[in-house]
């Protein structure tokens, strides 16, 4: 179906599953869970990550699991405090056989304060993960390169920060982000992960040309995180049709909204 040129059935395909939403979203730092839930609800997201970490495999009905439910969301582990890569890997193997899925996000974030990805430990534990049969949805900088070395590693997605996490700072090197769906050149989707703080970002994310966004600090520590939601999801909506639409060229040149020619003179 069209509307305006926009299409309907325009989804995000990431290893041959489609999603409705281009919005994913993490878990962590609310308040509550009942917090979360709610915000999640607003979000309209398909895609929620969680720390393997911070989840009770033995007794899920006592750890926030039993707020995600689990036939409305499609759960991404994801490998969050992990230093290494054999940690990285480690992590993801424990997930798969506790039941919780073969796919996974993956992320290498060595203790030095910055919060930054390890790029190289996380190319090495990309290849064995995908060596092993895991979809992986690697978060990683924002340079081209490594960006290319992922993808020859078989990861599902390429996921460049925006910005370090936590920061809300939005999306500090546009052209670093471009250079990189440049590179990989729509062979797998390009999730923005990281410093989203406002759903401004989110929409020029998209509009950039990024397929999705992953977003948890600027809904979970906004003032109101279920209002924040439902707009960030709005806008990365907003972000998608604007992107399909193809907007005007810049100019340095003003030029007149209404013609010239033909008005009426005295």
């Amino acid at each position: 179906m069209m509307n305006g040129g926009f299409s309907m059935n325009d989804q995000l395909t990431i290893a041959g599953r489609t999603f409705r939403s281009r919005l994913m979203v993490g878990t962590g730092k609310y308040e509550t869970f009942a917090q979360m839930r709610d915000a999640l609800d607003a979000s309209g997201a398909e895609v929620v990550t969680v720390a393997v970490r911070r989840v009770n495999l033995d007794q899920r009905e006592e750890s926030l699991l039993s707020f995600i439910d689990l036939d409305r969301y499609f759960l991404l582990p994801n490998t969050a405090g992990c230093q290494t890569a054999e940690e990285a890997v480690r992590t993801a193997r424990l997930a798969r056989a506790a039941g919780l899925s073969n796919w996974v996000k993956l992320e290498v974030i060595p203790a030095d304060g910055t919060l930054l990805p390890d790029p190289i430990a996380t190319i090495e534990a990309a290849q064995i993960l995908v060596a092993e049969g895991f979809v992986v949805l690697p978060y990683t900088t924002d340079d081209h390169t490594v960006a290319k070395r992922l993808l020859d590693a078989g990861c599902a997605t390429i996921m460049p920060f925006g910005s370090a996490i936590g920061t809300g700072m939005g999306l500090t090197s546009p052209e670093r982000l471009r250079r990189i769906m440049d590179v990989v050149g729509g062979r797998v989707p390009v999730v923005v992960d990281a410093g989203i703080g406002a759903p401004s970002d989110a929409a020029l994310a998209m509009e950039l040309g990024a397929d999705a966004v992953l977003v948890n600090t600027a809904l979970a520590k906004a003032e109101r995180p279920v209002a924040m939601a439902k707009a960030m999801g709005l806008a990365v909506e907003a972000g998608r049709i604007a992107y399909n639409a193809g907007r005007m060229v810049k100019s340095a040149v003003a030029s007149p909204s209404s013609p010239v020619a033909g008005l009426l003179t005295k």
